[in-house]
């Protein structure tokens, strides 16, 4: 494959090791909120048992999706490095510029995303 040209690699890596970084920062922010409840009720305050639970349940969740981002930032950037950036994962079909604008972690062109032969 071959570097596209209607791509600006190195803008497009400093908006990736920019946003890497921001989820970094914020995953190192919210370690709290995903420790374990406490069960004395003192320690809780206003917040019932369940509302605590809950809230770390929407912790986790959070550092999941976090985590999932990040695994494809680095995958969007090892493309950059090796040369894959831009081309379907599965088809090797150019992705649109457009879609790579709004979400340069793409690996896939719509039609592979949606899970259509064309």
């Amino acid at each position: 494959m071959t570097k596209r040209p209607d791509i600006d690699l190195d803008d497009l890596r400093r908006r990736l090791i920019a946003r890497r970084e921001e989820l970094l920062r914020l995953a190192e922010a919210a370690k709290e909120g995903g420790k374990p409840v406490e069960l004395d009720q003192t320690a809780v305050g206003r917040l019932s048992r369940m509302d605590a639970l809950q809230v770390q349940a929407m912790a986790l969740e959070t550092e999941r999706r976090r985590t999932a981002e990040l695994a494809r930032i680095d995958a969007a950037l090892h493309r950059v490095d090796v040369g894959d950036f831009g081309y379907c994962l599965r088809c090797d079909e150019a992705i649109p510029t457009r879609r790579l604008e709004l979400d340069p972690t793409t690996a896939l062109c719509v039609a592979c995303a949606q899970g259509r032969e064309e």
